[in-house]
Parts: structure tokens; C-alpha cells; sequence
């Protein structure tokens, strides 16, 4: 058996539509092959991305050394249990830890990465405290315990009842946190920067407060930093822009490249909590995802991708800005990092389709938000180019 036929985006629409759920409300599109920035689709249709794989292809697509290291890696050794020490997952842990705190586990997703700091919150705290203290428009998954701590009405519906101990606060409002911690409660949990929530940045002493929260009353502070790990916001970890340290982080998405591989770092006193046979992970930490994310770090650091990215940032930042003065369908510009949410005060589902009509692949989030995380190595000129497409929809739309 082959794994490619050479389809057409309508025969493999086809076979989508026979034999797998329809739970994704898919583009009609079949992509096929991908370099830097840029994908192209079965019948050759050239697409400039700048969501690369839901923020995951932090490197874009194809990426030499990334793809030097799986070839590498795939004829030694794949995947053997955690019950062996395998290389990779050490020199991994490493690369995470020296540049952040503590101590790894490896999982394959966002979603483990969130279960499995939920659990060691409970365990490393007392019997009686459970409760978790979570962000309305907060994202944290999609099984149980990362879904309930989601707290977004419409990610709940029909599949009730939640698990239970999961308390929802305002984005910003420490007192709201305050009010809500009681004795039984063992955590909060935030992503530093709100991604699926329409990219939004806390307020100048926010993260602070919840770590002095924390402090004051025995809580467990798990940043969740799916998106905002790995380089995102130009500094190795989100917490660092912040300098606000969390007991516990969570980390996806980008971790390795576009390769599946999630994480969770804690401070190494909390470490000890995760006893053996409490918690563990099939896949997780397989040699394949570890090399692919030593070879992530590796780009990152050799091709000076952090300074990259605060320069990209402030481009984004000033350019989308002048462009909110000039049309008054924006209503907000949020960039922090390559995190970039532009609010506007239409539903921004015909922007990105007007955009895949002219090579640009864009996201909505919150219904009003265009959202992009682009590939840390995006050139200047493809991002004047996406910009430019953009500014170009939207006059369009503004004067309808």
C-alpha cells in the first residue's frame, strides 16, 4: 500500500466524507506539500500560511534541519516504553529545563499536558483541596478535565455533566480570583496570554497577583503555555516576558515543530508528587518527537529566531495599528510576540475567506477576531505581503 495516490482535492474530499467523522468543519481544500510559509494544494494552488498547523509549525513547513533530524532518527529508533531510558528524552528534558526550571514529563498533547498538571496539583496538595481556579474565554483542551477547566459555555454543551471542582473568574479581576478560593481549592490555572480567546494580555500585574495568591494560600500556579512556550512571545517562555514564574507549565503545540508532543515542567519540590504509577504516557517522550524537538530548539537558537520575532512583533504591532486608524471596522490590535489578534467589529469568517481566495490562509477565533501565529522564521516580505492582503479585504469590506 502507498500512502499517496496523487488525489485530487475533491476524490480526497470524497474519501473524507465516506470514512471519517465529519466533527471538523473543514476547509475544501487537500493540501499536499509545504516550504517555509508556504503550502500548496493537490492541484497546485499556492497558499501563503500564516496559522502553520494551528500555530504548531513554529519552524513552517519542511524545515531542513527539522527534517534532517527525523530522517535520522526514524532509522534508529522510534519509540520504546518509558520503562527504558532512551537518549533523546534526556537531552530534550534538558534543552527545556536549563532554559526554564525543574523537572519534565512528556506527553503528545496540549490536552495531556493540562490532565496531567491538573493531577499533580491534586497530589501534591492536600486530600481535601481540589478546586481549580480557571479563565472565562480561557482554552485548555478538549477531554474532560481540560474542558471543563475551559471556560467557554459553548465547549460544555451536551456533554454534562463536567467534572466537578472547576471555579470560572474574569480575565484581569484578582479580586474575582480572591473571592473564589476557599479550602478546598489546589490551583489556578492561565495561559499567560488568552490564544483561542482572541489573544488577549493580561493587565500590568495581573500574572503577579495570582503568583502572590498563590504563595499566600498554598495554591499550585500552572501557566498553561501552549501557545505561548517554545519562543512565541521572543523569550524561550511566556512566563519570562512576564517575569512571573508558575509552579507548574504546560507546553504543545510548537514544542516540537509540528511533530506531536506535549509536556508539563514543575519546580522540582513539586516533582516528587508524581509517584510512580500515578501517571504516565504511551507515547510520550518517544524518540521521534524528542529529536524533532532538539532539532526545533536547535533552529530557534542558531538562526536567532528570538530577536527575529521581537522585531516581527513591533512590524505587526505598528502596522496593523496604523491600519485601525484608518478603518474603523477594527476595533482592537493585540500583538505580543508572533501572538497577533486583530478584533473587529464585524464577523471576521468572510475576511478569512476572502483571504483563502487570494493565497492567504488566515484563522477567526471569538467570531470577530483574526488571529495569526506565523512561523517564527516568516520573512518580512511574506508578512508585507499577508498584511497588505488583509488591509485590501478589509477597505473592501469597509466600503460595502
Amino acid at each position: 500500500m502507498t500512502t499517496t495516490q496523487n488525489l485530487s482535492s475533491q476524490e480526497t474530499i470524497a474519501l473524507f466524507d465516506q470514512y471519517v467523522i465529519p466533527n471538523y468543519k473543514r476547509y475544501p481544500v487537500s493540501l499536499v506539500r509545504g516550504e517555509g510559509s508556504v503550502v500548496w494544494d493537490a492541484e497546485g494552488r499556492q497558499f501563503l500560511d500564516l496559522f502553520p498547523g494551528w500555530g504548531c509549525n513554529i519552524l513552517g513547513y519542511s524545515h531542513p534541519g527539522l527534517v534532517a533530524a527525523i530522517k535520522e532518527q526514524v532509522e534508529t529508533l522510534i519509540h520504546v516504553p518509558n520503562t527504558w531510558y532512551t537518549e533523546q528524552q534526556g537531552l530534550f528534558a534538558e534543552a527545556i529545563c536549563s532554559r526554564s526550571f525543574g523537572k519534565a514529563f512528556f506527553c503528545n498533547s496540549g490536552a495531556e499536558a493540562i490532565e496531567g498538571a491538573i493531577k499533580l496539583a491534586r497530589l501534591h496538595t492536600p486530600p481535601e483541596k481540589y478546586k481549580v481556579i480557571t479563565f472565562y474565554k480561557g482554552f485548555h483542551g478538549r477531554t474532560f478535565g481540560a474542558v471543563t477547566a475551559t471556560a467557554q459555555p459553548k465547549y460544555h454543551e451536551g456533554i454534562g455533566p463536567l467534572v466537578p471542582g472547576f471555579k470560572y473568574a474574569p480575565h484581569g479581576d484578582l479580586q474575582a480570583v480572591a473571592d473564589l478560593i476557599d479550602h478546598e481549592t489546589c490551583a489556578i490555572l492561565i495561559e499567560p496570554v488568552q490564544g483561542e480567546g482572541g489573544v488577549n494580555i493580561p493587565p500590568d500585574g495581573f500574572l503577579q497577583g495570582l503568583r502572590d495568591l498563590a504563595d499566600e494560600h498554598g495554591l499550585v500556579l500552572i501557566f498553561d503555555e501552549i501557545q505561548t512556550g517554545c519562543g512565541r512571545l521572543g523569550t524561550w517562555f511566556g512566563y519570562q516576558h512576564f517575569g512571573v514564574q508558575p509552579d507548574v507549565m504546560t507546553l504543545a503545540k510548537g514544542l516540537a515543530g509540528g511533530v506531536a508532543c506535549g509536556a508539563f515542567v514543575c519546580k522540582d519540590e513539586i516533582a516528587p508528587s508524581l509517584r510512580p504509577g500515578m501517571h504516565a504516557s504511551t507515547f510520550g517522550g518517544n524518540s521521534l518527537a524528542m529529536a524533532a524537538g532538539l532539532a526545533t530548539f536547535q533552529a530557534i537558537e542558531e538562526e536567532g529566531l528570538l530577536s527575529h520575532i521581537a522585531e516581527m512583533s513591533q512590524w505587526f504591532e505598528t502596522s496593523f495599528s496604523q491600519l485601525a486608524r484608518e478603518l474603523p471596522i477594527i476595533k482592537d490590535v493585540r500583538v505580543l510576540g508572533m501572538m497577533v489578534g486583530v478584533e473587529l467589529t464585524i464577523p471576521a469568517t468572510p475576511v478569512v475567506a476572502k483571504a483563502m481566495e487570494k493565497g492567504l490562509l488566515l484563522n477567526v477565533t471569538q467570531d470577530t477576531t483574526i488571529r495569526l501565529l506565523p512561523a517564527y522564521n516568516l520573512p518580512m516580505e511574506q508578512a508585507q505581503q499577508a498584511v497588505g492582503i488583509i488591509a485590501e479585504i478589509l477597505k473592501e469590506l469597509a466600503s460595502a
